[in-house]
């Protein structure tokens, strides 16, 4: 790190200590040490701070430290999982509206990154940003062959400052699980890696167009939906040109209505094309709010802005799948097997109070008529229960509750009578069709063939080397058994009390012989004034109620 940025770091160092102070978090700085560590260091909460909750004193942070931070907000605001319900209510009112930088210096970067300057590129480029946001701005422009595009530009220096806050975010996460058990129990240091890998994908234009063009591969050519195009040759990491495509928000009623455009229709469209995306293509975009899909005076659905994008293999599929219809039909310990596939459920976890509270969620749900379940708010109860029992739920598995929360929340807002479960039943079930067809499973086996093959090949040359080392005596082998020294205590044990069977049998016999001979001789029993045989017997008797006892401490019979 060179001294430019280690003078870049301090004074951001001061300045989130300020803001942390500022908003009524100045405890966390002080538990963590920074305000010791930071010369001449001063700041005061602001006024009205005390009566806040602390969601919104973390929400008054993030608004003041700037897009970096209001970033980081709201990707946080998608894992319920990790955060506390009303932290997350906070976070998902960060607004991403901040001032727009100058057409200058976006002409500058355009031309920096496409090779040529923006008069030559495009036919025209209106100065006035569409919109202004954290990463980046959007213009509308015009191509030289006439065709409308929309040019999206990376705010300047966005990626160093970024870099030098997910930096100091990394130290203070770490700082913080070394100090204070809250951070521990949230895993403060994993999120913020998590959230500073989301953060700088969404950096990188190009994965965006890539990503765009994906989408478009898959639900292209369905019908009633338009993904727009992008343009390579006027496209890099920084700068992303797409087609214009002008609609009206599903959020617009009125203007819904004035179209002539029937909601009810819209809602099914939306709904539909949302399970398409997740369980037949396990692609589906991350953030469907209504500014990212447009209705079209056809009643076509146009989807917007590729820079969250979810990804579920077959098998989280199938565990997801499980889970509803496991939570539809009160299948406490279906649901408890679904979250396990799904998560990583901690071995010193509670099973029994996991399966309690999953009994309480099945309950919630018990006979309630399609219309009135609500699939996004059953998964939310679900990273509930996660974050109860500290369930490691993946990112895309979390990405996918966030889609359904606002896919119902769209979907109630056009038709409050609409139930999502009608449109998801039909596509789970044919998805468990699928995966019970034996055609399926011979698809699986064949990829596999490949790699069998391989280990097939390489089993001679195996045999070859494990023959060589046993001739030359070098092939040795060893075990590990678990306990073994109680292992061999026990049998210590058992063959001491053999012998003492043994022994208490032979001087049992030669007892029983002395006492035979004595009688039929009519021999004294006394030996040098000692009644040796009696004192035998009685030692012998000793010996047989001490070794059946012992055995019976041992429970051995």
């Amino acid at each position: 790190m060179n001294l430019g940025q280690r003078i870049r770091r301090l004074r951001r160092y001061r300045s989130i200590a300020t803001a942390l102070v500022r908003s009524g978090l100045g405890y966390v700085a002080h538990d963590m040490g920074l305000t010791d560590k930071l010369l001449f260091f001063r700041s005061e909460e602001r006024r009205g701070v005390k009566g806040k909750s602390l969601g919104e004193r973390i929400r008054m942070l993030l608004e003041e430290l700037g897009p970096t931070f209001v970033k980081l907000g709201q990707l946080a605001s998608s894992r319920p999982d990790l955060l506390p319900a009303d932290i997350v209510s906070e976070l998902e009112r960060l607004q991403d509206q901040v001032a727009a930088f100058p057409f200058e210096q976006a002409a500058a970067i355009i031309e920096q990154e496409l090779g040529d300057s923006a008069n030559r590129l495009f036919m025209h480029l209106y100065e006035t940003p569409i919109a202004a946001a954290s990463i980046g701005q959007v213009y509308h422009a015009r191509l030289r062959d006439g065709r409308d595009v929309v040019v999206k530009v990376q705010r300047p220096h966005i990626l160093r400052l970024i870099e030098t806050d997910l930096g100091i975010l990394a130290d203070w996460a770490k700082l913080a699980e070394s100090r204070m058990e809250w951070a521990r129990h949230y895993r403060l240091a994993d999120m913020v890696e998590e959230l500073g890998v989301a953060l700088r994908a969404e950096l990188d234009f190009d994965k965006e167009a890539r990503s765009a063009e994906q989408f478009a591969l898959r639900n292209g050519g369905t019908e009633k939906m338009r993904v727009p195009a992008v343009y390579r040759e006027y496209s890099s990491r920084r700068v992303l040109t797409m087609d214009y495509i002008e609609g009206i928000k599903l959020s617009e009623l009125g203007n819904l209505d004035r179209a002539g455009l029937d909601r009810a229709t819209l809602a099914e469209r939306y709904a539909r094309s949302i399970f398409r995306q997740v369980l037949l293509d396990g692609f589906f975009h991350g953030d469907p709010h209504p500014g990212n899909v447009l209705a079209l005076p056809d009643g076509t659905l146009a989807w917007l802005d590729f820079g969250m994008m979810g990804r579920l293999s077959a098998a989280t599929k199938t565990s997801f799948t499980a889970f509803v219809i496991a939570l539809r039909n009160q299948n406490s310990k279906g649901v408890l097997r679904a979250i396990s596939r799904m998560g990583v459920v901690p071995e010193a976890a509670d099973r029994d109070r996991l399966l309690a509270d999953i009994e309480e969620l099945r309950d919630k749900y018990y006979k309630v008529p399609f219309q009135r379940l609500r699939l996004g708010e059953a998964v939310h109860d679900l990273f509930d229960v996660a974050l109860k029992h500290r369930i490691a739920i993946p990112r895309e598995l979390v990405l996918l509750g966030k889609t359904f929360l606002t896919m119902e929340g769209v979907v109630t807002m056009l038709d409050p009578t609409f139930s999502v479960f009608d449109v998801a039943e039909p596509f789970g079930k044919s998805l468990l069709l699928k995966r019970l067809d034996p055609r399926t499973w011979l698809s699986e086996w064949a990829e596999d063939i490949p790699e069998y093959i391989g280990i097939l090949g390489d089993l001679p040359a195996g045999i070859r080397q494990i023959s060589r080392l046993l001739r030359q005596g070098k092939l040795h082998i060893e075990t590990d058994v678990p306990q073994i020294d109680a292992i061999m205590a026990k049998l210590d044990r058992i063959g001491s009390r053999l012998a003492l069977s043994i022994v208490l049998l032979s001087l049992s016999i030669v007892m029983l012989g002395l006492i035979v001979g004595a009688a039929l001789n009519h021999a004294k029993t006394v030996l040098w004034r000692i009644p040796v045989i009696e004192i035998g017997l009685g030692v012998a008797l000793f010996m047989l109620v001490w070794l059946i006892a012992s055995i019976i401490r041992s429970s051995r019979f």
